[in-house]
């Protein structure tokens, strides 16, 4: 469970960012805002060289911190606290020891998107389908997306998990106050992969 702990991608993770990149690449992104952590950077990097599209940083789309449990294998979690892991996962209010809940993730994540709305005024007025990608990590992404789309916070886990190098696309409508969220693409890959957990 690696949280926050800022890790490299592993070769086989180079080569899913390079192909989710490339695929990602031919939707002509407008911008590129990524996670700080490495595995998510490199990633977002891969897509920026595919698309030509420098890639800005902010620390607000990091994963999930996951306090104690930072480091531990889930069966590891599960010895040491049995059905902690799965009421943390059954309920977006439930933080690990010393760590963050999807709500608490969701709070700092939704301020990105509504500053980048705000600072790219031309993104959508036109009917233009150019994308705004964020790259960050499953957890973050789940949680941005439910509180996005106006989930009532007992139905976040239907929001299930995202494989290495998956995407999810929302897309606006509405305008001003009344802009709202679709939730067009959920786990959607350039290969498909069995490693959601």
């Amino acid at each position: 469970m690696q949280g926050q702990l800022d890790t490299d991608l592993t070769e086989l993770g180079r080569t899913q960012a390079k192909s989710a990149a490339e695929l990602l690449a031919t939707r002509s992104p407008m911008r590129i805002v990524s996670s700080d952590l490495r595995r998510a950077l490199d990633t977002a990097t891969a897509l920026g060289d595919a698309s030509g599209v420098p890639v800005d940083v902010d620390q607000r789309l990091r994963e999930t911190h996951l306090g104690d449990w930072q480091g531990l294998t889930h069966h590891d979690v599960d010895d040491l606290l049995p059905g902690a892991r799965s009421a943390w996962r059954a309920d977006a209010t439930v933080a690990p020891p010393g760590g963050e809940s999807r709500v608490d993730v969701a709070r700092r994540s939704v301020p990105v998107v509504r500053e980048l709305l705000d600072s790219e005024m031309q993104w959508g007025a036109d009917g233009a389908s150019a994308p705004i990608v964020l790259v960050a990590h499953g957890g973050l992404i789940a949680a941005l997306s439910a509180a996005l789309l106006d989930l009532p916070v007992d139905r976040w886990p239907v929001l299930g998990g995202l494989s290495n190098t998956s995407w999810v696309q929302l897309s606006s409508h509405g305008e001003g106050d009344a802009l709202g969220w679709r939730l067009d693409v959920w786990n959607a890959s350039a290969r498909v992969a069995s490693d959601v957990l």
